[in-house]
């Protein structure tokens, strides 16, 4: 249905994409910015774009596109399988590729690969997320689990509750650490600002233990080892930040990009047990070759 909105003279100096999020807050802003993109947004007639400058009194115009289907996809995409069994298997997932659909991302997912490989899995994380249990946000690679039934699924979350799965990142950070290792325990919270980011400097939080030790040395890096005890939405990353060593290439927690286009941080080994056998499974993936690459270049 369409729906016509006039920009108040208070709106004067305001982008598009600010003006419809305030004007329909039903609708997330990457989706609002979508519309924008596709020509369903008119400013006086016109194409908008998500930047436009807007002047006051303006007739904008939205067509809204029906939201995308609520379930994954199977689709035809390359799938680095390291160890699969009859509950379980464990996938290297590059940096760039989303596990699964969410935030304006429905195609090119972990999850769609998953069903066009192996058809059915696991019903327990909803209709978006089959076979999930755990994530990697979308610039980590490395090791992620999938359990192929509900049985399974069930058994590895119980194994995450109980922290009995041990999993190990490798991670590139800004400066030298002040010792060979050390441990981080500091609650992790919604930052009340950026909401988009995670902080550690709140005193309210959820529980978060981080371990590191140093691997390797350069004049102003660090390679990393890290453990985490706990699986908080982007632990590792703000945890290290915290104590002033961001991840390299983690624009979003302050650190200058890299011509990668991602940050260093790679799931390189997890621990188990697996549900088929009951008998214990260590799955490891190599550094892929942008982050061998950005080793050599230090």
């Amino acid at each position: 249905m369409l729906t016509r909105l006039t920009v108040p003279a208070s709106g004067a100096g305001q982008r598009l994409d600010h003006f419809l999020q305030g004007s329909l807050p039903a609708y997330s802003r990457s989706r609002l910015q979508a519309w924008v993109r596709e020509g369903l947004v008119t400013v006086n007639g016109a194409p908008g774009k998500p930047s436009s400058l807007l002047r006051g009194g303006e007739l904008v115009e939205v067509s809204p596109a029906p939201p995308p289907p609520l379930h994954a996809t199977p689709e035809d995409l390359p799938l680095d399988i390291l160890y699969e069994d009859a509950a379980v298997i464990a996938v290297n997932k590059p940096a760039g590729m989303t596990v699964h659909a969410g935030a304006g991302r429905h195609s090119g997912t972990l999850v769609n690969a998953l069903l066009h490989r192996f058809g059915a899995l696991s019903t327990a994380g909803g209709e978006l997320r089959p076979g999930i249990v755990h994530r990697l946000d979308r610039l980590t690679s490395g090791v992620v689990l999938v359990a192929r039934t509900d049985a399974a699924h069930r058994a590895l979350a119980a194994q995450f509750a109980s922290r009995k799965v041990e999993k190990t990142y490798i991670a590139l950070v800004h400066g030298r650490m002040p010792a060979p290792s050390g441990q981080i325990s500091l609650p992790i919270a919604r930052d009340p600002v950026h909401r988009t980011r995670m902080t550690a400097s709140l005193p309210s939080g959820r529980h978060a233990s981080t371990t590191w030790r140093v691997l390797k040395s350069f004049p102003r890096f660090s390679l990393l080892e890290v453990k985490i005890a706990t699986g908080r939405t982007h632990q590792i990353r703000v945890h290290l930040r915290s104590i002033g060593h961001a991840v390299a290439g983690d624009r979003l927690y302050g650190a200058p990009a890299h011509p990668s286009g991602r940050f260093f941080l790679h799931a390189a080994q997890i621990s188990f047990l697996s549900p088929a056998t009951l008998g214990p499974v260590t799955v490891s993936a190599p550094l892929p070759p942008e982050l061998e690459r950005w080793l050599e270049e230090l």
